[in-house]
């Protein structure tokens, strides 16, 4: 099993959320978060000062899938949540050596 670890423009999560959930995948969980790449930032202005933004506002998405649906996952998120300007995010993909659902102790597989 793998965990998809996606950093997405905030706009773009009800596209990526619906071609996930229309390619079957049933359970995720999004989290706000701030950050800079690339961008480095941005300046904005208020009342007539600039000022820098450094860390942007983004979501993350987090799914944990089987091995072979990774790829399939993957080319949604990006096919979703892609602008073609700099700031569109990053894909993280790590291995997952155990689940338990903590309700029936089910595991694995069974437990996604």
């Amino acid at each position: 099993m793998k965990k998809v670890e996606a950093i997405i423009r905030p706009f773009k999560l009800d596209e990526v959320k619906i071609a996930l959930v229309n390619a079957g995948i049933v359970g995720m969980t999004i989290s706000e978060v701030r950050g800079f790449g690339r961008q480095k930032g941005q300046t904005e202005r208020y009342r007539g000062s600039e000022y820098t933004v450094e860390f942007l506002q983004k979501l993350k998405i987090e799914v944990v899938v089987e091995d072979d649906q990774v790829d399939m996952v993957i080319d949604k998120i990006v096919n979703a949540s892609r602008t073609g300007e700099i700031g569109d995010g990053k894909i993280f993909i790590a291995p997952i050596e155990q689940i338990v659902r903590i309700r029936t102790g089910e595991r694995n597989g069974e437990a996604i």
